[in-house]
Order: structure tokens, then C-alpha cells, then sequence
């Protein structure tokens, strides 16, 4: 009898127990429910709206997860350049997402149908626009070399479809990221329903006056599709709160960019095929395993793992046997991908980062997410207290050191500004908007050098940096002049507007194919044999998948 009433006792709390712990885990751990106030998240009538269903980011169309990590940036193998800029640096990367390929011919070609449908060249308020993104073709041609069919036919014929483009300066090819936001993002608005079907067709052919911005949809919505998007928006949101998507809705993407010099290099060397447990096994010289560059397995042993130059006068090898496939570029994806499935990390093409270049990486002041190149900006503020877009006819340009002509801004953007002494004042962590030159201390690099000057401009003979400045200008009939910088006084290639590329091509020795490899190149010259990749930064999680370990312990992403 005393043990039945023992047993029922128990019974009895551990049914109360279990009740109250999942009223306790009820009440704590709702989702609609706030910690903070207690008060209902996403109620119909109003209030707090938060997607408190994000599980984790979306992979973006064509990019590849890439999980960050520690490692060591500007390890090369050799330096027989004697360069001595590749001093080897402890870095850690945060996750981000990169390019699965190249950005090939047809990629950039469905950029320039769209830029043509939306500002018609033949307009002449938007002509810089269209012709201002052409790639620069005539990058093929050498004098003492026939290669007129490149010229002719690379970028548009469907032979070429899938291989990387090139002639395109870093200046284009960040604003391809900029318009590639822009088209998923209002792709990704449709298909969650906050846009109605094909609006975005419908814009581009000209049915809805003005265009997208991600920058605008987020900070003045109303301004979006010159101002009609009130008549624009989706069956799924037309009598919901809110009308609009925000960045806490979860929908809209990081904005594409060109990766960093250091997410670059992180993801060619691919170390995770090396590691393990905590630690990478031994070296790698190229973005596969092993110190050659022909292909050691019983399949295709002895081809080339990448596409670059054998020797003099050998880009592709004999007739017959050819060791990479190709005299030129390559279709992409022609090579095996590396450890994290990015193809073409090797040569092919060499490929723009976002990096300006200065000979030594400064670990001292930042081992995370080391990047050369900020200018802090902000969005600009009207009278009104209200977000400033640029209304429709209005294009801001910028007529670059070649005398060519390209839009900074578009109709329908955001307008920013540098940040100022409002934004900077006290802080510690930075003081202007222009942080490029930032701790520049190599005495070595300038005749002239002296750490404290504050003199600038041309006549200055003890910058740091101070390449050739060639002037354009234009005459009284409104003609380009162009004027050659024939001063002695210049002491370096080196400004601000330069440039890292990184990996080698097709034109290149094995040497360049050492992911540690970096080159410079001014921001707005174009060759044959550099193209470039979009990269993503990660919001969220470090890792991916449904289970991370913290600690030991797994929990639920």
C-alpha cells in the first residue's frame, strides 16, 4: 500500500513537472511572443513585425557557400619578382558566399540588354550610361599580332557565351554587382509576393516609368518605379502589415560586391580540403593538392589542372594533344572545381578584387576581415528630414582618367554622401569617410618620403603615392582633351585609384597561379585577360546546415 502511494506520488509530480516546464518553455520561448515586453510579435492588429521564422540565408543565384575561417594570407611558394609584397599575415575571414565561376559573356551580356531597354542609348540624357558599361573589345588587339576575330566576336557570339568576359574595368565590374542586387532583389520581392507578377518585365520594357533600387525600396519605398509602387504590390501583402518588405523581414539579400583581397585568396587556397581536425595538413602551392600542375589520377592523367601559359610561345599545347584545351580563355567550369567548389580559381582569367593596393598588408591594425579600400558614406538627408533620391532625367557621371564616361548614379538611387565631423567626432575606430591611404608607412616605396608632410595635391613632391595624374578635360565645344602627365617627379604607379588582381590567365606562367599572387593595375584599364567573380557577405551563422556545434553541443540553425 505504501509503495502504490509512492509510485502515485511520483507520478503526480512528474506530470506537474512536465506541465509546468512546458508552460515555462511556452511562455519563454514563443516566437510571437516578446521577451522583452511579454506583448504579441506579428499580431494582425499591429504593433512589433519581426520574421521571427528566419532560419538562415538563402543561397543567392549562382554563389557558393563559403565557410570562414583563420588562415595565412600572402604565403607564396616563391617571389622571384622580388617583390617583397607578399609578407605572410595571420588573417581570419568571416563566411561568405563567392561566385561559382567567372562572370561570363552572357552574364554581362543580359547587364547591357537591360541597361539598353531601360536608358535607350539612342537618348543621348542616358548614351554615357550604355556606353559607358561596354566592355573595352579592342583589348584583344597587338600589334604584331592577328587576333581581329576576338575583337569582332568575343563578347557577343554565342560561341563564346560561357566564357569569362574580359575587358571590363574595375569600375564596371562593381557596377555589374550594383545592378545584379538590384534584379535578384526585386526578383526575390515578387516571388515572396510584396511585388505583383512581372512587374519587373514590365519595367524594364518601359510599361511602368522607373526602375528599381534596393537602397530606395529600404529607405524611401515610395519613391520606387517613380513613385507608382503603390499600384504595383503583391495579392500576398495588399491588406497585411507591412506593405513593405524591410531588412527585418529577412527577404531581401546582402548586396553582391567584388570579394575582398583577402576572401579571394581564402577561397582559392580551398585549405579545407587539407584540414584536420583544428589544423591544415601541410602546403598548398596551387588551389588542388600536390606541387604540379598536371593532373596525377588515372583519369586524365598528365592534363593541366588550369588554363595559363606553358611556356613561350605554348598557351594550349600541339594539335592533338592539347595540355589545358585551350589557346585562349576557356568555357568556364572546363577544369575541376577546388575543395569548396569554385572553378577557374586558377587561371583562365585573373580576376578583380576589391582591394586598392599598397605593397604591405598592415596586420598590426586589423586581422579580421582585412580590407584596403574603405570610404564611409551615407545616405543623404533633404530639407525635409527625408532619404534624397535621384528624381528620373538625372544621372550623375564621371568622366575617368581615359576619357571615359560612366554613371555614378542612375535615376531612382539613393543619393549618398561622405560621411562628416557629425558621424566622426569621438570616435575610435574611424575619423574620416576616405580611409584608403590609411596608415600607409613604407618608407621604401617613394624618393621622397616623409611620414608627417600635410602637403597635397600635384606640385607635392613627398606623397607617398604620387603616380602619374593625367588630366581629361573638355574644350569650349565640349570635346575630350586629353593630357599626358610628363612630369619627373613622380615616383611611384601607385595612387588610390589602383587596383589588386589576383590569380593567373591564360597569358600567364605557372608562377601567378599561386593564390598568395597579387598584382596591381589602375581601376580603370581593361585587358584581355582579367575578368572578375561576385562575392556576398554572410549574415547569420558562421556555418550552414541545419545542426552547428557550439561547444560540443548541437543546436538547431
Amino acid at each position: 500500500m505504501k509503495q502504490t502511494r509512492t509510485s502515485t506520488f511520483l507520478l503526480a509530480a512528474i506530470v506537474v513537472g512536465s506541465l509546468s516546464m512546458q508552460s515555462c518553455k511556452k511562455s519563454s520561448g514563443s516566437k510571437d511572443i516578446s521577451r522583452a515586453t511579454g506583448w504579441k510579435i506579428n499580431d494582425k492588429e499591429g504593433g512589433f513585425q519581426y520574421n521571427s521564422d528566419f532560419k538562415e540565408q538563402e543561397t543567392a543565384p549562382g554563389l557558393v557557400f563559403i565557410e570562414g575561417g583563420t588562415f595565412t594570407k600572402g604565403k607564396v611558394q616563391d617571389d622571384v619578382m622580388h617583390d617583397w609584397n607578399n609578407t605572410p599575415t595571420t588573417q581570419h575571414v568571416q563566411s561568405f558566399y563567392m561566385d561559382e565561376t567567372e562572370v561570363t559573356n552572357v552574364m554581362y551580356l543580359e547587364y547591357l540588354d537591360y541597361l539598353k531597354s531601360v536608358y535607350p542609348p539612342e537618348d543621348p540624357k542616358y548614351t554615357n550610361i550604355y556606353v559607358g558599361a561596354l566592355p573595352d573589345t579592342l583589348v584583344w588587339r597587338n600589334r604584331l599580332g592577328y587576333n581581329e576575330t576576338m575583337t569582332n566576336n568575343y563578347l557577343r557570339h554565342p560561341a563564346y557565351a560561357e566564357y569569362p568576359v574580359v575587358g571590363v574595368n574595375w569600375i564596371q565590374a562593381t557596377q555589374f554587382a550594383e545592378w545584379r542586387t538590384d534584379r535578384v532583389n526585386e526578383a526575390m520581392l515578387e516571388r515572396e509576393g510584396y511585388l505583383a507578377e512581372d512587374v519587373k518585365y514590365r519595367a524594364m520594357n518601359g510599361e511602368i516609368e522607373g526602375n528599381f533600387s534596393t537602397e530606395t525600396y529600404l529607405n524611401a519605398p515610395k519613391s520606387v518605379y517613380g513613385g507608382q509602387i503603390d499600384t504595383l504590390m503583391g495579392k500576398n501583402v495588399k491588406d497585411s502589415v507591412p506593405s513593405f518588405a524591410k531588412r527585418s523581414s529577412g527577404i531581401l539579400m546582402p548586396a553582391y560586391r567584388l570579394p575582398t583581397e583577402t576572401e579571394w585568396e581564402y577561397a582559392a587556397a580551398a585549405l579545407v580540403g587539407t584540414r584536420e581536425y583544428n589544423n591544415y595538413r601541410g602546403r598548398k602551392k596551387y588551389p588542388w593538392e600536390g606541387d604540379y600542375t598536371r593532373n596525377g589520377q588515372r583519369v586524365g592523367r598528365g592534363d593541366q589542372l588550369a588554363n595559363f601559359k606553358q611556356g613561350k610561345g605554348d598557351y594550349g599545347g600541339i594539335a592533338g594533344w592539347s595540355d589545358d584545351g585551350a589557346d585562349i580563355t576557356a568555357p568556364v567550369m572546363s577544369y575541376k572545381p577546388n575543395d569548396l567548389g569554385l572553378y577557374d580559381m586558377a587561371g583562365n582569367v585573373a580576376e578583380w578584387v576589391a582591394d586598392v593596393y599598397r605593397p604591405i598588408v598592415d596586420d598590426e591594425i586589423s586581422d579580421f576581415n582585412y580590407y584596403r579600400g574603405n570610404i564611409f558614406m551615407k545616405k543623404a538627408i533633404g530639407e525635409d528630414g527625408k532619404v534624397m533620391v535621384l528624381p528620373e532625367g538625372e544621372i550623375v557621371y564621371d568622366t575617368l582618367p581615359n576619357g571615359k564616361i560612366v554613371a555614378v548614379n542612375l535615376p531612382g538611387e539613393v543619393k549618398m554622401v561622405a560621411v562628416d565631423e557629425e558621424d566622426t567626432y569621438l570616435r575610435t575606430n574611424f575619423s574620416k569617410s576616405d580611409n584608403r591611404g590609411y596608415r600607409d608607412g613604407d618608407p621604401g616605396s617613394s624618393r621622397f618620403f616623409d611620414r608627417f608632410s600635410d602637403e597635397e595635391g600635384e606640385e607635392s613632391d613627398k606623397q607617398m603615392y604620387n603616380s602619374p595624374i593625367h588630366k581629361v578635360e573638355r574644350d569650349e565645344e565640349g570635346k575630350l582633351v586629353r593630357e599626358y602627365d610628363k612630369s619627373n617627379y613622380r615616383t611611384s604607379l601607385i595612387n588610390d585609384e589602383v587596383r589588386v588582381y589576383k590569380g593567373g590567365s591564360w597569358r600567364d606562367r605557372a608562377y601567378w597561379l599561386d593564390p598568395a599572387q597579387r598584382r596591381y593595375m589602375p581601376q580603370y584599364m581593361a585587358t584581355d585577360y582579367i575578368g572578375f567573380r561576385c562575392a556576398m557577405s554572410r549574415v547569420g551563422s558562421k556555418s550552414k546546415g541545419k545542426n552547428k556545434t557550439i561547444r560540443g553541443k548541437k543546436v538547431k540553425g
